[in-house]
């Protein structure tokens, strides 16, 4: 019976995060809930009295207290709800919660209005002032959008149609997930097997070549069937965000998605330059992949297929940390300390249990531990993920520990950069140290296969949304076929004439949900480029580029995303943090071939 799933409450209390740390019941947590109802309305009162310095301070210092409070409360009730997803009392609580931070968040909407209507003599007398120099940046961050804030009466039409602006969104989500449906494909022996969108990403990874191929097929096939209306409603999307970006007095799209964070366009279209530069690694890569599969022709169907398996080895949670301190050594011993202490103090809940939720993530606020969740199930995979998780916790509690509350927390830019400069560095130690050919060769291609997909692919994806977008922009208006054309050109840039490019393929764009969003596929790259610059740093250079690199989680939001990155020795305006990637690609493609002999 050891595969049963237990449930929570057969689990020993030493593999639980310690929630009651931040209530130690529910009761307490109502009872802070209801004086926070009663006491925080006081903000309010702050209405109209920001042009005075006294005014905006004590607005400032209010805003502070309850919003800590509000957090502590969202964060309990949704770790709670995520112990066990069916127990309808912790949901009934979350549910509490999430309705009054909507109320909260209406309560001080007025204040970022209230401040940009400000004239700029009060404003520039508020940036030189000593006594705000705390929140100095915290308002220069503000007003710097002010030639992109409309007037009060735009900005509520804007917000009133809202709705009718995402619908593009909406339609494309409910279509895809709820309306399409595929037929079952079948393997080499000729047994059916359901076909979803979840069961795809299964099939295309088989070693049962036929299966994968009708997959491809049928996934494609069916996309392929509702170009015109998928294309459609993209397009649709694309324009809405050009409307609201010249509405907002932007040069383009582009801008208007990496101006509030202060992100140059320059470092989108760097990264897009740089991996245009580098696409022959990625060919070369494919001819390798072609010769280790022994295929006489390589398929867009046969990229995903892993190259070698290895058996699965059990490792206990404890051998797992074991592990993951090895690799995270080159960070030094208070980084170890720190995770040692997390473990110890009860930030993770390590196992799965009945109804919990799925998957891992970091949690916790400035006034709690950085906890994290995990369903840790003994795989090699499971220690990535705790060493990702805990990247993310302790940048989380260097942020908390260096900055004041208003900048506690840091942009989603760089958010991925500590978690994947861990995962970096366990997979380096990995490699290193393994004697086994074999698995060496499969620790290789995991990481190979980490840079495809998240550096090539999501630039790609970036490449098309850049010229997409740009061409609405022009005022060419794009349809199906459009897009298709397109897709089939940066396939063939991307992996070269050593594929069969299955012409299916050219409908891919349509089930990439990111594209809804606009301009966010490329941070995944940026934030992966940056932690390859910062792992390459540390095991080269030692103690002075950790150095840098602990100074850059202690900065937390005290500066926009690129300075931060800069000033611990990441230039995400130069080409260099993306040239460290390819240059590890490169050596673990020489690797592949010395394995091929």
């Amino acid at each position: 019976m050891e595969n049963k799933v237990k449930l929570r409450s057969e689990i020993e209390d030493r593999f639980k995060w310690r929630v009651e740390d931040i209530f130690p019941s529910n009761e307490a947590f109502e009872e802070e809930l209801a004086k926070l109802k009663e006491e925080a309305p006081v903000l309010l009162t702050h209405k109209n009295k920001i042009q005075e310095k006294a005014g905006l301070l004590a607005y400032l210092k209010d805003f502070e207290v309850y919003t800590r409070r509000l957090e502590k409360l969202y964060v309990y009730a949704s770790m709670k709800s995520h112990e066990d997803t069916a127990n309808n009392v912790q949901q009934v609580i979350l549910s509490k919660v999430a309705q009054y931070a909507a109320e909260y968040s209406a309560m001080v909407s007025w204040f970022v209005p209230e401040l940009l209507s400000l004239d700029d003599a009060i404003i520039e007398g508020y940036l030189a002032d000593e006594e705000l120099a705390l929140y100095r940046f915290y308002i220069a961050s503000i007003v710097k959008e002010k030639p992109h804030v409309l007037s009060k009466e735009k900005e509520e039409l804007l917000a009133t149609l809202s709705d009718s602006l995402n619908a593009p969104d909406d339609i494309f989500s409910i279509f895809t997930n709820a309306d399409m449906t595929f037929q079952d494909v079948v393997d080499e022996a000729g047994e059916a097997h359901p076909m979803t969108e979840g069961s795809y990403s299964m099939y295309i990874q088989s070693k049962d070549r036929v299966l994968r191929k009708n997959a491809f097929l049928e996934l494609f096939g069916t996309y392929g069937k509702f170009k015109n209306t998928l294309g459609q409603t993209l397009s649709s999307n694309m324009k809405t965000f050009n409307l609201k970006a010249k509405i907002r007095n932007y040069a383009g799209p582009i801008e208007a998605s990496l101006s509030p964070n202060n992100i140059p366009v320059a470092v989108y279209d760097n990264s897009l330059e740089t991996i245009s530069e580098g696409v022959k690694s990625l060919h070369r890569y494919v001819d390798i992949k072609k010769k280790l599969l022994k295929l006489d022709e390589i398929h867009m169907y046969d990229l995903y297929v892993p190259i070698i398996d290895v058996p699965e080895e059990k490792i206990e949670f404890e051998d797992g940390v074991e592990l993951a301190l090895k690799g995270l050594a080159p960070l030094g011993e208070e980084y170890l300390e720190i995770f040692q202490a997390g473990i110890r103090d009860g930030w993770i809940d390590i196992y799965e249990n009945k109804g919990k939720r799925s998957g891992a993530y970091s949690s916790g606020t400035y006034d709690t531990a950085p906890y994290i969740l995990l369903n840790y199930h003994k795989d090699l995979r499971d220690v990535s993920t705790l060493v990702h998780e805990m990247g993310h916790s302790i940048h989380s509690y260097y942020s908390r520990k260096y900055q004041p509350y208003v900048y506690g927390d840091y942009t989603l830019f760089v958010a991925e950069v500590a978690s994947t400069t861990n995962e970096k560095l366990l997979i380096n130690y990995q490699i290193e140290a393994e004697k086994d050919p074999v698995k060496k060769l499969y620790l290789v291609n995991q990481e190979l296969e980490q840079i495809r997909t998240t550096v090539f692919r999501q630039l790609m994806f970036a490449e098309f949304e850049k010229i997409t977008h740009e061409t609405i922009q022009a005022g060419t208006p794009m349809t199906g076929d459009d897009f298709n054309a397109l897709w089939l050109d940066l396939n063939r840039k991307y992996f070269g004439e050593g594929i069969v490019l299955d012409e299916e393929i050219a409908i891919e764009w349509a089930r990439i949900p990111h594209f809804y969003s606009d301009f966010y596929v490329y941070q995944y790259a940026t934030g992966y480029a940056a932690a390859s610059a910062f792992a390459e740093a540390i095991l080269a250079e030692g103690k002075s580029a950790v150095d840098k690199y602990l100074g850059f989680l202690k900065s937390g939001g005290s500066n926009y995303p690129v300075e931060t990155l800069k000033i611990a020795g990441v230039d995400m305006t130069s080409k260099a943090p993306l040239e460290a990637t390819l240059r590890r690609f490169d050596h673990l493609l020489d690797l592949l071939e010395e394995y091929i002999g």
